[in-house]
């Protein structure tokens, strides 16, 4: 992995950066790791960034910092409200902006826009109430994968197998969330791509001995594997890569962020979802493709800083 460093001039360009970290989503300690890790990364190489939990400082400190790296989780964090926070502040930031964040962190319009421009996404069906139970099977058959809309890190999710298990998995998805959505159940491999800019990092294949890529499997469990290279041939990793920054614009990404597939037996790609802030902990997926074309953490963190340079529609 090449050395990396920045010049004196780059890092007063950048000021004094606030690393947004911690929350109060069901994702905070798994923030807490990413932004301690993002602000070790720019540590490292001498950039003048310090840590800032909105949950126990507010916002009112933000005016004091030149830019800000956004290592929230969850909500509050992914969703555009911090976003906008910053934007009123005008207080540049990382990542995706109010409207792709937004966009972004809801499943469920995710896939109204994905579907509507075309793009592939498993038939889904919203569970609004206990009717929809039964008509959610009907629609899209067993099994199926039960989610809260606006989670992250497979909060909330389950696979179902059978009708009689379906109310206690939108029970336990709505503890989250009140709009839940039920998901048709994709046979095959999953896959992730990392985008960073306008590069396309390699694709990860995820392997887990668990019913699917779920929070154990994410953050705990040491029988999860990651393919890295993923293995696919050449045309299909571009043809993924090229599919994942279709749908990561026509959400409204920018900077970076991570696009998360199925691919089924046929071959066929499936969106399911993005992730506008990927986590950044040891175990997580971008900095893992970062490393394959030698990036290291301290290039990826400012790759991704340098991205803040405006306040998302001013001139």
């Amino acid at each position: 992995m090449n050395e990396f460093s920045v010049t004196a001039e780059e890092l007063r360009a950048m000021g004094r950066i606030a690393v947004l970290l911690g929350g109060d989503s069901a994702e905070r300690e798994i923030s807490l790791k990413s932004g301690n890790a993002v602000l070790q990364a720019l540590h490292s190489l001498g950039a003048d960034a310090l840590a800032y939990d909105p949950s126990e400082r507010g916002l009112s400190g933000l005016p004091d910092f030149d830019r800000a790296f956004i290592a929230l989780h969850g909500r509050g964090g992914e969703d555009g409200v911090i976003q906008g926070a910053l934007e009123t502040l005008g207080v540049p930031y990382t990542g995706s902006g109010v409207l792709g964040s937004a966009l972004s962190m809801d499943k469920h319009r995710s896939k109204l826009l994905w579907r509507g421009a075309g793009l592939p996404t498993p038939p889904f069906h919203p569970l609004r109430g206990a009717d929809d139970l039964h008509r959610a099977v009907e629609a899209l058959g067993l099994p199926l994968m039960v989610k809260p809309s606006r989670e992250g890190s497979s909060i909330g999710m389950t696979r179902v197998e059978a009708e009689a298990d379906l109310r206690q998995a939108w029970e336990s998805a709505a503890r989250f969330d009140t709009d839940v959505l039920a998901e048709a159940w994709i046979e095959g491999e999953e896959y992730t791509v990392s985008l960073l800019g306008d590069q396309v990092l390699p694709s990860i294949r995820l392997q887990t001995p668990r019913g699917f890529y779920d929070f154990e499997a994410k953050y705990r469990a040491t029988d999860t594997a990651y393919h890295c290279p993923s293995g696919l041939p050449e045309r299909e990793e571009a043809a993924m890569g090229a599919l994942a920054r279709e749908a990561f614009a026509a959400l409204g990404g920018e900077g970076w962020g991570r696009v998360d597939f199925m691919r089924d037996g046929s071959g066929n790609l499936w969106l399911l979802e993005v992730n506008t802030i990927p986590g950044m902990t040891d175990h997580s997926l971008v900095p893992m493709a970062a490393a394959v074309v030698g990036m290291g953490m301290p290039e990826l963190v400012w790759r991704i800083l340098r991205g803040s340079s405006g306040v998302r529609g001013r001139p």
